[in-house]
């Protein structure tokens, strides 16, 4: 028992002076000869994409139409004069309506105007079955531009007084319940590992689009059925003058071989007018 004793009273000795240790090293905040708190400023820069309207890649302004019947894949309109699929911006000039699409090659040309219309972007533009309306498309392009913002960084107020060590309260420590407490302290938890990054696909147009949606709910009801055929799918919510529309894609896809099974499953499911995009 006397043994045990001493070696708890050992313990408790060495606890106080590595407590003792600590408080020789502290130092008094650091301030200016002034006494003026010391503020410093970072400036930083990041990245900002925005949609800007590209008329030199495409622009048509002509009678478009809806013919009344509900069509697949979102809101999209279709051309004659189309060469690849683009995303657009489409304005209804008669009530000032617009909404962001897609924009395909039509390959069969019927009387009447030449912008045949999605069931999706008709409701978005306020088109009625049947009736021929102003449109205009514009072909859209990512830009990316720089945003400064400035962080202040402040330091903690200095305090107006230290006390000296004389003037300090202090409560004897008993030297065993010090030692007992450190033993019987938890351990601290393991950090957790961070999530390891996605990898980055290496192909330039990675993803596949199935459509735009106006309405949240048919984006995400059509987001579920590609999921239910096994593909990663995203629902990504984009604006654009306060209009908010929802894009449906599938992937990353690591390989062209990939994206192509993608691609060859998603217009199985009915979505023919699926493309490839960038992001």
């Amino acid at each position: 028992m006397a043994r045990f004793m001493m070696t708890r009273t050992l313990v408790g000795i060495a606890a106080l002076s590595l407590v003792a240790g600590c408080m020789e090293g502290i130092n008094p905040l650091a301030k200016k000869d002034d006494g003026a708190t010391t503020v410093s400023g970072a400036q930083t820069s990041r990245r900002v994409e925005r949609d800007v309207e590209a008329p030199d890649v495409f622009q048509v302004s002509e009678k478009g139409l809806w013919d009344g019947r509900p069509s697949l894949g979102g809101v999209w309109v279709a051309h004659p004069d189309v060469k690849e699929p683009e995303r657009v911006i489409i304005r209804n000039e008669s009530n000032g309506s617009f909404v962001i699409g897609a924009l395909f090659r039509r390959e069969r040309t019927n009387p009447g105007p030449r912008i045949e219309v999605s069931s999706d972007a008709a409701e978005a533009l306020g088109m009625l079955a049947g009736a021929p309306a102003d449109i205009t498309v514009t072909a859209l392009r990512r830009e990316e531009t720089a945003g400064d913002e400035t962080v202040a960084v402040t330091a903690d107020p200095a305090p107006a007084e230290i006390a000296a060590p004389g003037d300090v309260e202090t409560t004897p420590l008993d030297p065993i319940e010090a030692a007992s407490a450190a033993i019987d302290a938890p351990s601290p938890a393991a950090p957790v590992a961070p999530t390891p990054a996605p990898a980055q696909s290496p192909l330039s147009k990675p993803y596949v689009q199935i459509g735009i949606f106006s309405i949240q709910a048919n984006a995400n009801r059509t987001a579920e059925q590609m999921r239910n055929l096994g593909l990663e799918t995203e629902v990504n919510q984009s604006s654009i003058k306060g209009k908010t529309f929802w894009r449906v894609v599938v992937g990353p896809a690591m390989t062209a071989a990939d994206r192509a099974e993608t691609l060859s499953k998603v217009k199985a499911a009915g979505f023919a007018d699926a493309y490839s995009v960038k992001d």
